[in-house]
């Protein structure tokens, strides 16, 4: 049902393209909020060749960054479908170069720090326009409540106002074209910027250009969120929609240009050239309509933000979160904590700023460290697709020589506020860097054993009466990617810590794969009617459900009469009573004192912290915690010590 729905979303189409626009451009589609005015605050001294440059470099970065690089190129990078920074990893993290992860956690990582500040500028900025009526509005208290109700609507779902944001977004890009257009036509030399000699005279003869070259940059932030919604749109409606986005987009700038240029002499400082362009009668409906577009930038940020941490925890970045879904459209969940974290992340945005020329100096700094990860993962993606090198070597070197000056122009951000972002990011990626290679740590020191050679000894157990019966049917998660192979921990279980007899035993493996959406299984009889294996396939976008999808097994091998559900008490299965389950999950404590290198035991040591964000593997399989008993066993067994205990010689009497 859900599959059909988001296929139906993502189908070319009338209605394809409206919801595309809805979704996908809210970002870059409000940067005409601030990137002018960002541009006339770069320099002190405009004039003609300054603005026509200003403009020309905002063209031109829309047509090679955006429509060339994303619309064109990263968009055929799909994962079967899904699109973002970790699905693209997804489909490179097979290579031989380990240290791909790297690369995607930093993408991701400042691509998450970055976009905090999207709601923030966005709402502040059309809020701003109020001071055209009102020089005394009190911005950032409005900012943030409009701030706050976004993100406490979250946990209801936005399927209802959802509807109407595609719509909204056609007359707000119609607005866009059209105020661009009438300023346009008052002054038409503007049209110059689309010759790209004023763009490269501006870079080589302002002292200046990475000032100015931090301002352009802000026009192509929302590039990476086009990419990140690849999944929900399709392809096609993205690229045919972008058509129209840019058309409006460039018409906006080019007018915003014509207007400061015929009031060059008497502009001054704070204009924002935005609501200028707008009749005095227009700006009351000017601001309703900039608002309503950054609530629709913002709502795109906080459901990207959602994806790319659900992602995160597949692919094993990122502790494991409640996850909630507050409607039936695919695609669309709520996480209570990364939601809580975003919203106090963006109020304290707004207080520390307050205003949205002071967020200008900060944006786009993470965001251009996350399109150059992009730009090296492509390249390795291209690779594994057989694309001839002397391809590859030219796009990657021109897109990450592209973004490295904007990187290079972005740094002076840093001492202006760029670092919170930047913080944020470092933050964000030592979580997932810890989290991912503790995993790697703790999978090192596992130890797995031929089950084979257990069969005997398990089938045993299973019949020796002398045992209290412990369950009908015992189900321990493996972690055992060999069918073949079982941790020696869970053989201790069953054996020796506590010996547990059961009628029937599981081994539940859950492998997490890199198509987004597989969710499928398998099932073996290892023993007849006393051992079993079930290993559950799942893609990095479903939820790992697995009381629901194991319950689904069960009805089905039933159906099949693979499996006898009922349960081998004589009382009991005289009235077909079915048998009971219970989970055991073997927890692995780390302690620092079990002999790990230096750099495994910083790492396990942030891990045993930051393990508390996330959910117990009970929670995060949605078990059932009456059914479920969780053993604690060492990580590692230290047998060996320098210190021998000596036995005492007692003395006769």
């Amino acid at each position: 049902m859900e599959k059909n729905k988001n296929e139906h979303l993502s189908k070319f189409g009338f209605w394809g393209v409206i919801v595309t626009l809805g979704i996908v451009y809210g970002d870059i589609g409000t940067s005409p909020l601030y990137v002018m005015k960002a541009i006339i605050g770069a320099n002190a001294h405009l004039d003609a060749n300054y603005i026509i440059g200003a403009v020309s470099c905002i063209i031109w970065t829309l047509t090679l960054q955006t429509t060339i690089k994303y619309v064109i190129i990263t968009l055929r990078a799909d994962n079967k479908g899904e699109g973002g920074i970790l699905a693209l990893y997804a489909l490179v993290r097979k290579s031989k170069k380990k240290w791909l992860y790297v690369i995607a956690i930093i993408g991701a990582s400042t691509l998450i720090a970055d976009g905090i500040i999207t709601p923030s500028i966005t709402v502040v900025s059309a809020i701003e326009g109020l001071k055209g009526l009102n020089s005394e509005t009190p911005v950032v208290p409005i900012s943030i409540v409009i701030i706050s109700v976004l993100f406490i609507i979250q946990q209801f779902g936005t399927k209802a106002i959802g509807k109407s944001f595609g719509p909204i977004m056609i007359f707000w890009f119609g607005m866009l074209g059209g105020l661009g257009l009438m300023e346009i036509v008052k002054f038409t030399p503007i049209l110059k910027a689309f010759n790209p000699y004023y763009a490269v005279n501006l870079l080589i003869n302002y002292p200046n250009w990475f000032l100015i070259l931090g301002a352009v940059f802000l026009c192509t932030t929302g590039a990476e969120a086009l990419y990140s919604d690849l999944g929900h749109c399709g392809i096609k409606n993205i690229r045919v929609s972008w058509v129209f986005v840019k058309t409006t987009l460039i018409l906006n700038y080019l007018g915003q240009g014509a207007w400061v240029l015929t009031h060059i002499h008497h502009l001054s400082r704070g204009t924002n050239p935005f609501y200028a362009i707008m009749p005095e009668s227009f700006l009351i409906f000017g601001v309703i309509m900039a608002t309503a577009a950054a609530v629709i930038a913002s709502q795109a940020l906080i459901s990207g933000s959602f994806t790319i941490f659900s992602e995160g925890m597949s692919l094993n970045f990122w502790p494991r979160q409640r996850i909630k879904y507050p409607t039936e459209v695919k695609g669309q969940l709520y996480i209570p904590f990364i939601n809580w974290f975003l919203c106090i992340s963006c109020i304290l945005m707004v207080i520390y700023f307050e205003t949205s020329s002071n967020m200008e100096a900060a944006y786009g700094l993470s965001i251009t460290i996350t399109m150059l990860m992009t730009t090296l993962l492509l390249g390795f993606y291209l690779k594994r697709q057989k694309v001839s090198t002397f391809l590859i070597i030219p796009f990657v070197a021109v897109f990450f020589t592209i973004e490295f000056s904007f990187l290079t122009a972005n740094m002076f951000k840093f001492l202006h506020g760029g670092w919170v972002t930047i913080l944020t990011a470092g933050v964000i990626f030592t979580i997932m860097y810890v989290w991912f290679n503790a995993r790697i740590i703790k999978n090192k020191y596992m130890v797995f054993l031929s089950i084979k050679s257990f069969f005997k000894l398990i089938s045993d157990v299973s019949r020796d009466i002398t045992i209290p019966k412990y369950s009908t049917n015992l189900v321990y998660l493996s972690r055992a990617d060999l069918e073949t192979d079982i941790e020696g921990k869970i053989i201790y279980s069953i054996i020796n810590k506590q010996p547990k007899r059961a009628d029937n035993y599981w081994i539940l493996h859950i492998d997490h794969v890199d198509d987004p959406t597989t969710l499928e299984y398998s099932f073996e009889k290892l023993i007849p009617d006393v051992l079993f294996r079930v290993n559950i396939k799942i893609g990095f976008q479903v939820q790992p459900l697995i009381n629901l999808y194991f319950r689904q097994i069960i009805d089905e091998l039933v159906a099949n009469k693979e499996f006898d559900l009922i349960s081998k008490y004589p009382s009991l299965r005289k009235n077909n009573i079915p048998g009971d389950f219970r989970f055991i999950i073997i927890h692995r404590v780390y302690n620092q004192n079990q002999g790990f290198k230096f750099k495994e035991r910083m790492t396990m040591n942030i891990y045993n912290v930051i393990k508390h964000l996330g959910i117990t593997d009970t929670k995060a399989y949605g078990l059932d915690t009456s059914n479920v008993m969780v053993e604690s066993v060492p990580l590692v067994i230290k047998t060996d010590s320098k210190n021998k205990i000596k036995r005492m010689v007692l003395k006769t009497v």
